[in-house]
């Protein structure tokens, strides 16, 4: 007597029920980090809005000049843009920042990144950021930025109205418009 081979012949000896089981798992988890991504920017509170610009210095790319908040003159709004290289969401902010560049040109941007000044050069020259007037980029060679706001996260964008008191801060890439409303309300 032959016994019937089943249907699903399992050639390589794995055990089905461990396949339904990551289904589930991707069910639950993949709409998570959907979720994540493309939901509500999250709002911090810091507990710092309505207070003053903290003092920060940034070594250009130069390694010679240094960008010091105390010296931005009141007036126009300031976007403190804490950054990494090597992170793809900062480098899609910075992007669209370039990109949109006309319509910030109101604004006064400090890009601020913690990376060594040899990977900064690197990512200064590649987006050429020379070229913005309004932008100045450099490394926080004190980590005053993450001292003063607490954070380790990026792209932390801090935005100060006219007057350098800090009116909103957003983690994660942002539109040209939701910054410059804020800024600009």
């Amino acid at each position: 007597m032959q016994i019937a081979k089943p249907r699903f012949q399992n050639r390589f000896n794995v055990n089905p029920s461990k396949f339904r089981n990551m289904k589930y798992f991707a069910i639950i988890i993949i709409p998570f980090f959907i979720y994540s991504c493309y939901g509500r920017k999250p709002k911090v509170k810091t507990g710092f809005e309505g207070k003053a610009m903290p003092t920060i210095q940034l070594l250009a790319v130069d390694s010679n000049t240094i960008y010091n908040t105390e010296r931005i003159s009141p007036g126009k709004p300031t976007l403190l843009f804490s950054f990494e290289t090597w992170c793809p969401y900062c480098r899609a902010q910075t992007k669209s920042l370039v990109s949109n560049i006309e319509s910030m040109n109101d604004i006064n941007v400090y890009m601020i990144c913690n990376t060594q000044l040899s990977e900064f050069k690197k990512f200064y020259k590649e987006f050429n950021l020379d070229k913005y007037p309004n932008i100045k980029a450099g490394v926080d060679y004190e980590l005053s930025f993450e001292r003063y706001f607490r954070t380790g996260k990026i792209p932390y964008l801090a935005m100060y109205d006219r007057n350098k008191i800090l009116k909103q801060v957003i983690i994660g890439k942002t539109s040209i418009a939701t910054l410059r409303k804020i800024m600009i309300e």
